[in-house]
């Protein structure tokens, strides 16, 4: 894997990195070889009996992916990223990529980067404009919010990744706080329509969901939310999964804080794939932060889904 040229491009806003160095290496080499492993790790039997099972041949219209530190989430994430070459005929030039809002609290809506790019350690990320203008000229709840994005890791340590297995791609970055309800659910679907018109009019797009599991219960505990939460993930069902997500909540399982600490993106998100065309979702992989080497008694959970029609 190697370094692409910088984006150059007049008056373009360039989103610096804001956990190189943390979440992911700073250094591009050291960065490249973990990335390779990873993606490596990701091609294991259990993942290709999962996919299998899902019929392969559809076409891929969304993934779900984890957004922890990479030597802790990054092959499950990679057993996602993996499928955007190989299980597409014709390679998607655009992720939207739905990230999970942990530290804009004024942020109300669907926050667009807008233009531009992304910068990672290995390369520029260009930004499809003309796509995240058309989805901002949805109307509320979506905007242009550039601010919401600048310290938010969970679409940034996914690049990486996108970059290794398809470094031509573009992105659309859109930062959710929509909440979990009837709104949210009417977001998505809006979002989802405009993707499809643009899919038949021969655009390569695809959607991905940036969303952690449980947090921080034991790692029994956390491996079974992931199950409780699976169901209706792969039904893409977006009022059941918001419904299972608070009743998990509220259940008082010890240390338990969330069941998805994405639960907004991903209710969003399955409504979006819904119009989008996608039938059914494809559990890939799943793991705990204990299984890395993280403490087993404080665990966040991680999975890998695909979306096809």
């Amino acid at each position: 894997m190697t370094a692409g040229r910088p984006v150059e491009a007049a008056g373009a806003a360039i989103r610096p990195p804001a956990v190189a160095g943390s979440f992911y290496p700073a250094e591009p080499d050291v960065l490249a070889a973990l990335v390779d492993q990873l993606l490596a790790d990701a091609e294991r039997p259990a993942i290709a009996s999962n996919l299998a099972a899902g019929a392969t041949d559809r076409p891929l219209l969304g993934l779900l992916v984890p957004h922890a530190g990479l030597v802790y989430s990054g092959a499950v994430a990679g057993a996602a990223w993996r499928l955007v070459g190989p299980m597409s005929p014709d390679t998607p030039r655009t992720v939207v990529l739905l990230g999970t809002n942990h530290g804009a609290g004024w942020l109300a809506g669907v926050a667009s980067w807008g233009a531009g790019a992304w910068r990672t350690p290995l390369a520029d990320v260009e930004v499809d404009a003309d796509l995240a203008r058309a989805i901002v000229d949805l109307g509320t709840p979506f905007l242009v919010d550039r601010a919401a994005h600048l310290g938010e890791h969970s679409i940034e340590v996914q690049l990486p990744l996108l970059q290794a297995v398809t470094g031509q791609a573009r992105i659309v970055p859109l930062s959710i706080a929509a909440g979990t309800g009837h709104g949210a659910i009417a977001a998505g679907i809006r979002l989802g329509e405009l993707l499809a018109r643009r899919r038949t009019a021969g655009q390569q797009v695809i959607l991905a969901i940036s969303s952690d599991m449980a947090h921080y219960p034991g790692s029994r505990a956390c491996a079974q939310a992931t199950d409780t939460l699976l169901p209706a993930i792969l039904r893409l069902d977006p009022v059941a999964l918001a419904d299972a997500e608070r009743a998990l909540v509220e259940s008082g399982t010890p240390g338990l804080v969330c069941g998805m600490c994405g639960i907004q993106p991903a209710v969003l998100g399955l409504a979006a794939l819904g119009a989008l065309g996608a039938t059914r979702g494809v559990r890939l992989a799943a793991a705990t932060s204990a299984d890395a080497g993280g403490p087993a008694g404080r665990t966040v959970g991680y999975l890998a889904a695909a979306f096809t029609a």
